[in-house]
Parts: C-alpha cells; structure tokens; sequence
C-alpha cells in the first residue's frame, strides 16, 4: 500500500511544500508592493484557496473522462504559471493574478481520487492519513524554510522554487505514479449527495476541515504583520522570523505522528480533534493579547502543534466515515468547503487588521472556536470499527444479496475490475461465515 500512495503523496508534499513556503512571509512582504493594503494582502494570502474551490469539482469530472494522470498534469502546469507570474510581479495585483492561477490548478480531488483507486477499501483509511502526514510535514518544514529564504533571497526566490517543485512532480508522475485500474462501484441503494450533509459525523468532519483551514489563513496574515509591524509593539525585522516559526515547526512536526497513531490505532479522534480546537483557542488568545515576544512565540507553537494533529487524520475520517459511493463526493464538498474558508480566513484577518485592533478580532476569532469546540464535543463520533469480506462474483447468488438485510452490515458493493463482492460489517457483531451463508449459492 505505502509503495502506491508514496509517490502520489510526494508530489502533493511538494505541492503544498511551494504554497505553504509564502505563507508565514507573503502578508509583511506584500504589503510593501505597489498598491497594498493589509485588506488586499489577506486576499493574495488566500486566493490561491478561491479557485482551488472553485475548480475542485470541474477537475474531479474531467479526470474522471480523460484520466487522473493527464487531469493532474495539466493542473501541474496552470500552477507552474501561476508561481512564474507571482515571482516577477511588482504590484499586489499581479500578485494576486498569480495566486489565483496557483490556485486553479486544484489537483487535490483528483489525487484524492487516485488514491481510492489504487487502494483496497481496508487500508484506505491509512492511506488517506499517509496523504495527510505529507501535507502535515510541507507545513511544517515550510514554516522553517519560508522566513530563512524570503530573508535571505527574497521572495520571489521562494516562487522560483515553487515553480521548480512543480516540474519534480511532473517527474514523479510519469515515472513513479502507477496507472490506475479502471474500477466501478456499484451500490444496491440509491442516494444524493445531499446525503452527505444530512450524516452528522460526515458534517463534523467538514466543519473540522472547513474552520481548520479557516484558521491557518487568517493566523498568517496576523503573525508576520503583529510582529513586524511598530504599531502592534513586537517592532520584528522580517529576518527575524524564523525565531517564531521554527520552534513552532519542530513542536508541530513531534506531535504529528503520536496524533495519528492514537487517533488511528486507539480509534480515538474525536479525543485528538478536540485537544486540537483547545490548543487553538489558546494560540489565539495569547496571540491576540499578549506583549510579551516569548509568550507571542508559546502562541503560535500551540497553534501548529493543533494544526499539525488535525491534518493527517481529517481525510482519513471522512473516508471511514463515508460509505464507497459517497467518499468522492464526500471528500470533494469538504475539500471545496476548506478552500473557501481558507480564502475568507486571509479575507477577513486582513478586513479586521485593516479596521480595527488585533484584540477585538482575536475575540471574534475565540468565540467561533468556542462554539466550533461545543458542536464537536456534542455531535462527533468516534468511527465504528469495520472488516471487509471479498467473495469471488461466480460464487455469489445474487438474489440474496439483493435482498441482503443485515443491522450489522454497513454497506456491500461490486468490484468489477477484481471481479469480487465486498461486504462491510462491524467486526465485533458480525461473523463471516454466518455473512458467507447468507449470499453464497
């Protein structure tokens, strides 16, 4: 399974890598270019997550028609203009012109859905939080990375970079990216995707990844600019950056992996999630009160530490969570939802800084996450845990199947391309062979 996922995960590590690099320097250092204000900066900040939101859908349907492989290349090569165009720009809207277009190339529901097809449904999970792992870990190198070279080479050296990762993963793709079996899911139940909305714990996973998201913009807006800014007190020069950020990344980096192997293994992250809307309550309220740099500093470390324990196992819950023929569907409104929030969290910071003081809108951020952390606490479960029984097709009688009523059974489907039937029960109530019986001939 690792060997499936590690080269599709390398190139969405190095995606990320080249928009995560601007990220903790992009605000202080556009609000230097020719017609900035700190309102127009949240939106570069977040604007590549804009049309990430609105092409998630579009370039999971034309994947789905022309394949995942020419779809994500394509999308490779919208983003490699996109970070040319924002390296050589002079003023914030050719800035702005080149996040947008970084954004466009929204490979994210096609990776996603690469994965699915790569991958047996039991190991799903895992590999939906390798994929996230390696998102995780572009976050935290980049917060080390970005201050160090936007200082030293300026940032526009970190958009070339991003241009050339581009062309690695282009690489990677046709040379280490298996193709692909073609593989239909048919499902004995109709439904919508509205459906989707209407389960509680797959609602809970989007508002996770929806404020989560929400969240990271908005603080890279706040941190740079408070620090570097003699209004805000800190008075920072830009070099110094790094001093915040790479404690921030080591500590984010350590607790990735314990987070995920509890919340995998321990089959425990509601627990996880809900240390995590915690541990950014309290980053933003120190962040938005504090004069002092060291408690500024313990601030932002709780804030990645929170968002580096979220981010490997919020794809992976939302495929637990979803049955087969939702988790496309499932994965792509939550992708969609996330991308939106990311742009109106760089919005609205940069609205807040532009009108009013760092304290009034840390409190507005505190009181969403107060409520974000209730609605979690109230509605949000644990997945039930679910093993997978194949039967060969020629041994099935498909007039039981059809007729297949169990409590205990979670869903059933077709794989055509292994020519086998899939069951999915509860593993501590159900027995396989008393499931066997039920629909052999």
């Amino acid at each position: 399974m690792f060997k499936k996922v590690l080269p599709l995960s390398s190139i969405i590590f190095l995606r990320f890598l080249g928009l995560f690099l601007v990220l903790p320097v992009l605000s202080v250092y556009a609000l230097d270019l020719d017609g900035a204000t700190p309102l127009l900066v949240g939106v570069v900040v977040g604007g590549y997550a804009l049309t990430q939101a609105i092409f998630q859908i579009p370039f999971g349907t034309i994947s789905d028609k022309i394949g995942r492989k020419p779809t994500i290349l394509f999308g490779l090569i919208i983003f490699f203009i996109g970070s040319i165009i924002c390296a050589y720009s002079t003023d914030i809207y050719t800035l702005m012109i080149g996040r947008f277009l970084q954004g466009a190339g929204a490979i994210g529901s096609v990776a996603t859905a690469m994965v699915s097809d790569l991958v047996e449904e039991e190991v799903r999970g895992k590999a939906m939080a390798i994929m996230g792992g390696f998102i995780a870990m572009a976050f935290a190198l980049s917060m080390g990375l970005g201050p160090v070279i936007a200082s030293n080479f300026g940032i526009s050296t970190i958009f070339l970079i991003t241009a050339g990762l581009v062309i690695v993963s282009i690489v990677i793709l046709f040379t280490k990216v298996p193709t692909p079996p073609k593989i239909r899911h048919i499902y004995h139940n109709t439904s919508k995707t509205s459906d989707i909305l209407k389960d509680n714990n797959l609602l809970n996973m989007i508002i996770i990844n929806t404020l989560q998201k929400g969240l990271m913009t908005a603080a890279f807006v706040i941190i740079p600019i408070i620090l570097t800014k003699a209004e805000y007190g800190f008075n920072w020069d830009k070099s110094e950056l790094w001093m915040v950020y790479v404690p921030a990344m080591i500590a984010g980096f350590l607790a990735m992996a314990p987070a995920a192997i509890l919340g995998e293994k321990k089959n425990i992250p509601k627990q996880i999630f809900l240390v995590s809307i915690v541990l950014f309550f309290a980053s933003f309220l120190i962040m938005g009160f504090t004069n002092s740099s060291t408690l500024f500093i313990v601030g932002v470390v709780f804030f990645f530490v929170a968002f580096n324990m979220m981010e490997p196992l919020v794809q992976s819950m939302i495929s637990k969570f979803a049955k087969v023929h939702q988790k496309g569907a499932a994965l792509g409104i939550s992708n969609t939802a996330a991308y939106f929030a990311t742009f109106l969290g760089g919005t609205f910071a940069g609205i807040y800084l532009n009108g009013a003081d760092r304290e009034t809108l840390s409190l507005v951020l505190l009181a969403i996450i107060v409520l974000w952390l209730i609605w979690t606490a109230l509605k949000l479960q644990n997945p039930i845990k679910h093993s997978h029984l194949y039967i060969n097709n020629d041994d099935v009688d498909y007039d039981k199947l059809y007729a297949l009523e169990d409590e205990n059974i979670a869903e059933w489907y077709i794989n055509e391309t292994e020519n086998v039937v899939v069951i999915k029960y509860v593993s501590a109530k159900a027995n396989e062979d008393d499931l066997k019986s039920k629909v052999l001939k």
